[in-house]
């Protein structure tokens, strides 16, 4: 199989913990961000240390044949515990609970790495394999029990973290459920990996040889599952950094209508202006506090029996109390719209003493923006109104 399978996602992890490093940097004593860098940097070690050029050098600097298997394999099982850890950081829950599994987990799996060195120490494996020593030696004493350790404790990870993600899946949001659903399909990969290996040294045993398993169909599971692991991770904080983005650019898209009527009705000395490179946040309170604004200045020309008139009108015309409430705030805007360019003077302005109850204040601006465009349409003859500034 190619280096290049492996250095790709080795690649994509190195990357990964330069991304988060930064955020180390800044908060060191956070449990889950330590977790997070621990397990995207050992995962990266796995793919870097298991491809052959890689092997090769190891074996070649060290002077002892076949000595990045255990190297390789402690690496695995340092990943295998940090992955566990890291799910059980996650998804939190009582704090001595949290840590008492994170050391039962790291204490566990720093055991099978120091067992890997020390089964090799104590076997034989004076020819150098590169990519079937699993099945050459799997009946050589020590160095199959290593064989066989190995493996067992990558299974184990997998069903552990597998189970881990799939009780949590309830309760959780959607980006979340979407990272956890890829986790899972990527632990599951895993176990497809140490399937082919499994039985491929079960082979040896019983005096077959189904070797191609272990070279050639198992390695191509790590590559994909770590894609998808890596996936399942990423998801969830990408999406949880644009939702808010997200929201504020949906929202301001929105409001559009009703701050596009409002526009202008503001005297322009309490316009303040945006810069150009404003955030979609920024923008979207700006645009909220015009339509504040314009809401207030009209204010005075608000036609509250018409807005029980339409109110009344929206329901027997079979309305939802909510859009009829929106509807009915939506023809009282228009309403006093034109009423306020019928007074130029702004003597009605002038001459009020209080405020009435209007819309804006307990009501969703949102929906009164799309019940305006409902209204508008009804009234094809009026004016559209100017485009609001950002």
């Amino acid at each position: 199989m190619s280096d290049l399978a492996f250095f790709v996602p080795a690649a994509l992890g190195t990357v990964a913990v330069l991304v988060r490093l930064p955020s180390l940097r800044r908060n060191r004593r956070d449990p889950l961000l330590r977790a997070v860098v621990l397990f995207l940097l050992t995962a990266t070690g796995v793919f870097y240390f298991g491809a052959t050029s890689v092997i090769v050098k190891v074996n070649e600097v060290t002077g002892v044949a076949n000595f990045a298997a255990p190297l390789l394999y402690s690496i695995l099982m340092a990943c295998c515990g940090s992955g566990i850890v890291l799910i059980i950081n996650w998804r939190g829950g009582p704090p001595a609970r949290v840590r008492r599994a994170t050391r039962w987990c790291a204490g566990t799996y720093a055991a099978l790495a120091v067992a890997m060195f020390t089964l090799f120490a104590l076997g034989e494996a004076p020819v150098e394999r590169l990519e079937d020593l699993d099945t050459y030696y799997a009946n050589t004493p020590f160095i199959r029990e290593m064989i066989v350790l190995y493996l067992t404790g990558h299974s184990a990870a997998a069903v552990v973290m597998a189970a881990l993600c799939g009780r949590w899946l309830s309760g959780v949001s959607r980006e979340l459920r979407v990272g956890l659903g890829l986790m899972i399909v990527g632990f599951t990969l895993v176990l497809g990996f140490d399937v082919c290996k499994f039985a491929a040294v079960g082979a040896r045993w019983a005096g077959a040889d189904w070797d191609v398993l272990s070279t050639e169909t198992a390695r191509p599971f790590v590559s994909v599952s770590f894609c998808f692991i890596l996936l399942g991770f990423g998801v969830p904080l990408i999406v949880q950094r644009f939702k808010e983005p997200w929201r504020d650019w949906t929202r301001y898209h929105r409001l559009g209508a009703l701050s596009r009527l409002l526009h202008g009705l503001t005297p322009t000395t309490a316009v303040v202006r945006m810069p150009l490179l404003s955030t979609v946040g920024v923008r979207r309170l700006h645009r909220e506090s015009g339509i504040h604004d314009g809401l207030l200045t009209l204010n005075p020309y608000f036609d509250l029996a018409l807005r029980a008139r339409a109110f009344a009108g929206a329901l027997a015309e079979g309305a939802t109390d909510e859009d009829a409430a929106a509807d009915a705030d939506a023809v009282m805007v228009i309403a006093a719209v034109d009423a306020l360019r019928a007074d130029p003077e702004r003597e009605v302005i002038a001459s009020s003493r209080e405020l009435q109850t209007g819309p804006g204040e307990e009501r969703d601006l949102v929906r009164i923006s799309h019940a305006l465009v409902r209204v508008l349409a009804r009234d094809p003859g009026r004016p559209t109104p100017g485009r609001a500034q950002a």
